[in-house]
């Protein structure tokens, strides 16, 4: 499941309206290098903000992964050997004038004549594959428990209070957000009309002497509003957004009646059944910008002039449609990585995950597959803001079974930061687990592509996993005699250390350090892992 941010912003507002108104030194020693940095009190230019992931924290006191100085200081005009980069998603834009010329092509397919040219089993796969057909919502993945009555008792048992949980949540959500939206759009009309101005600045606002409650009242509305957007028409637009999305749950996520594969034409629990998808793995509406989003971050152009510089230099995104806007099947995302690790890619970013997925293995044997064929996956930890330690918040896919072993060592789980270093470093959605993360890396308002030519802010650990799976391709682009397992092994012994406590889950009554989250305790960064990479590959 892709996962949108809405509650935790919209939340505090519905609260308060309803309620009234170094040259060659890897810098993690000695470590207080790290916790003297001064916390960075001015607030991020525009510039920044569009770039804050790449920045150094040595030099800029903003917790990115030093891949500017990566740049200047290591890479220089070194291309190094091109990377294969799979975004196993919800499809990309494949015009995007930021990625038209990153894409993987497939050279032995010949393009639209409705035959498999190369003989690997999928015809006209081009860019990549689409193993959605032309279905877009899904159910998530308890909800298609109980509607298809897969497993046992206890499972469906299981699924059903989470369906009987989250259902009257969404529903409460909507409209909790219907009523902000209406309490928003009287007080905007009453406003318009006092000031006789079909638009107002915040200094309108507060310029107004309100002679009634009721004018007093919806000035305080806006007010609040603006602490929240930059203009009420923005404010607006998101709440817009969020009433849509609490209603694509209600109506698909969470619909035991929806069946949103039908169209596919498969059987999406028999593995076997293969012969389903197309190999246009364009994204099919615009608001399915997510795969665009991450694909930006590991490789938009750089240096073109154009939107946002990708992390890496040289390498070619494959696209393999198979998260749709709900739940991914386990089927889909098996196969998909097959194809990726068949068709030559190095790395395999999944910015996706769920709760419940009853058949894990089909998952657990493709990444095991990858692994045999040297391919590195990197996965995001996902937003809940929870310890996946604790039994109670499984997270799928993943690399090892309840708390145990890792069955592979060829994942990276990686785990979200905001852009202030210091104890609110770490993002308050993001999941953490000293056994179940591996690290975290830039994740909160990271300024990407999106479809149509266009770029946006965007939060998530589906961020912070592009930013991990660019530094491995800049590494395997530069030392390419390095295996997956090394590369895996680099990234997480050279990224930077903290004694800096940080709130979990934004609760600010639970605070930990990043070594007791994480398996590295440590945040990315580009610099140290290149170096440490010169080092492991040439013994220099």
């Amino acid at each position: 499941m892709i996962e949108k941010f809405y509650k935790p912003v919209m939340g505090m507002i519905a609260a308060s309206i309803l309620m009234g108104c170094g040259a060659t030194t890897i810098v993690t020693t000695p470590i207080e290098n790290i916790d003297t940095i001064p916390l960075k009190v001015s607030e991020l230019t525009d510039s920044q903000k569009k770039s804050w992931g790449h920045a150094d924290l040595i030099t800029d006191t903003i917790p990115g992964m030093s891949v500017d100085k990566a740049y200047s200081d290591i890479i220089g005009n070194k291309k190094g050997t091109k990377v294969i980069v799979a975004v196993l998603d919800s499809g990309i834009d494949l015009e995007h004038e930021d990625l038209d010329d990153v894409l993987w092509t497939n050279k032995k397919e010949k393009p639209g004549n409705n035959i498999d040219d190369d003989n690997n089993g999928f015809i006209d796969d081009i860019h990549g594959y689409n193993l959605l057909g032309e279905s877009y919502n899904e159910q998530l993945e308890y909800t298609r428990i109980l509607r298809l009555k897969i497993g046992d008792a206890g499972f469906q048992a299981k699924a059903k209070a989470e369906l009987d949980k989250k259902r009257p949540e969404a529903l409460a959500n909507k409209q909790q957000y219907e009523q902000i939206l209406q309490a928003v759009k009287n007080a905007d009309a009453a406003v318009k009309k006092h000031l006789d101005k079909t638009d107002y600045t915040k200094k309108d606002l507060s310029g107004i002497k309100a002679e009634s409650e009721e004018m007093q009242r919806n000035v305080a509305i806006l007010t609040q509003m603006y602490s929240y957007a930059d203009s009420i028409p923005e404010l607006m637009e998101n709440l817009e957004d969020g009433i849509k999305h609490f209603t694509e749950q209600l109506n698909y996520h969470l619909n035991v009646d929806f069946d949103g594969r039908k169209v596919v034409g498969d059987d999406p629990y028999d593995l076997m059944d293969t012969k389903y998808g197309n190999g246009n793995p364009q994204n099919r509406v615009e608001d399915e910008s997510h795969g665009t989003h991450v694909a930006g971050i590991i490789a938009a152009e750089r240096n073109n002039g154009l939107g946002a510089n990708g992390v890496a230099n040289n390498v070619e995104i494959m696209s393999i449609r198979a998260v749709p806007n709900g739940d991914e099947y386990d089927k889909d995302i098996a196969l998909g990585i097959r194809y990726a690790v068949d068709n030559g890619a190095k790395i395999i970013n999944c910015s996706f995950g769920k709760s419940f997925s009853p058949n894990a293995d089909w998952v657990y044997d493709a990444i095991k597959y990858a692994a045999s064929k040297d391919v590195l996956i990197v996965h995001a930890a996902g937003n809940d803001g929870v310890d996946l330690d604790n039994p109670k918040n499984p997270n799928y896919p993943n690399d090892q079974i309840n708390n145990g072993p890792e069955f592979a060592d060829n994942v990276i789980t990686v785990g979200a930061l905001d852009p202030e270093y210091g104890s609110e470093m770490l993002a308050s959605y993001s999941n953490y687990g000293a056994i179940n993360v591996d690290i975290f890396a830039p994740g909160t308002d990271i300024y990407s592509t999106i479809p149509r030519n266009k770029y946006e802010f965007m939060p998530g650990t589906s961020m912070a996993s592009p930013a991990v799976a660019g530094v491995a391709a800049l590494v395997r682009s530069q030392y390419p005699s390095l295996s997956a397992p090394q590369v895996k092994k680099i990234i997480l012994e050279s990224g930077l250390s903290t004694k800096a406590a940080v709130i979990l889950g934004g609760d600010t009554s639970k605070s930990s350090t990043l070594d007791k989250i994480s398996k590295s305790g440590k945040i990315v960064n580009a610099y140290n892992a290149l170096l440490m990479a010169r080092t492991m590959a040439h013994g220099k």
